[in-house]
């Protein structure tokens, strides 16, 4: 299974702590960024792959559980500091859960919103795959 934990460079002050994500630190060009907070207990989020797209996620805050499937394995990763990213590349299931209270879960995106490059259907991402 194809994903990798980044460290994102962190400048520690006695001010309080700065992260920066810039350069070769993310592999690819950011065309898009959002968030999610504030979401419910129990809820989760995800629940796709994309064709083409390229994700870095980030534990701005908080701590939730990635899960990613390629078809033939599953691996789950915790995410819980701000300076560590999972990046998840094309062709990997993801579903994300088990947020904390107050988490914010930041996402860079190689691509600009594209719901052709969705793959909502699990069944469809094994065919998708060749499985």
């Amino acid at each position: 299974m194809e994903f990798k934990l980044i460290d994102i460079p962190k400048i520690e002050d006695r001010r309080g702590n700065l992260s920066v994500v810039e350069g070769d630190c993310v592999p690819f060009d950011i065309k898009r960024v959002y968030y999610l907070y504030d979401v419910p207990s129990g809820a989760f989020r995800g629940g796709h792959a994309h064709k083409k797209l390229y994700q870095f996620l980030i534990a701005l805050s908080g701590s939730f559980d990635v899960h990613l499937k390629d078809g033939k394995e599953q691996k789950t990763i915790t995410l819980n500091k701000p300076n560590i990213g999972l990046l998840i590349v094309p062709g990997t299931w993801r579903e994300i859960d088990n947020f904390s209270s107050g988490a914010v879960c930041l996402v860079l995106a190689s691509k600009n919103f594209d719901e052709d490059d969705y793959i909502r259907d699990y069944q469809d991402f094994k065919v998708y795959k060749g499985l």
